[in-house]
């Protein structure tokens, strides 16, 4: 048993500094009770996926765009309350918001 295993028997109830930046960085925005709606349209015959539904801060909506934006290389915007994803990738990000902690809800074709 190493110095780490034996402060966990002796003071179970704490958190070591390791365990606390690792929950930080999980809740960077602020998560939801409803569902964040995944559309799907074409705009002048290009693909593009659509995230709407967030009641949070704008901030963290922005940045949340820019997470996805960054995970799957792919470029969008951040317009009138909604993130525009270039591309059909709803499933990649759905999968990635629930990763996250949110809830999704698919919409469209």
């Amino acid at each position: 048993m190493d110095l780490k295993d034996q402060l966990k028997n002796l003071f179970p109830e704490h958190i070591s500094s390791e365990e606390e930046k690792i929950t930080e960085k999980k809740r960077e925005v602020w998560l939801q009770e409803e569902p964040i709606i995944c559309k799907y349209e074409k705009r002048k015959g290009k693909p593009i996926t659509i995230l709407e539904g967030y009641n949070g801060a704008e901030q963290d909506f922005k940045k949340l765009a820019q997470d996805l934006k960054k995970k799957l290389s792919v470029g969008g915007s951040f317009k009138n309350g909604s993130i525009i994803i270039q591309g059909d990738y709803r499933d990649k990000i759905m999968t990635l918001l629930q990763e996250m902690g949110f809830k999704t809800k698919r919409v469209g074709g």
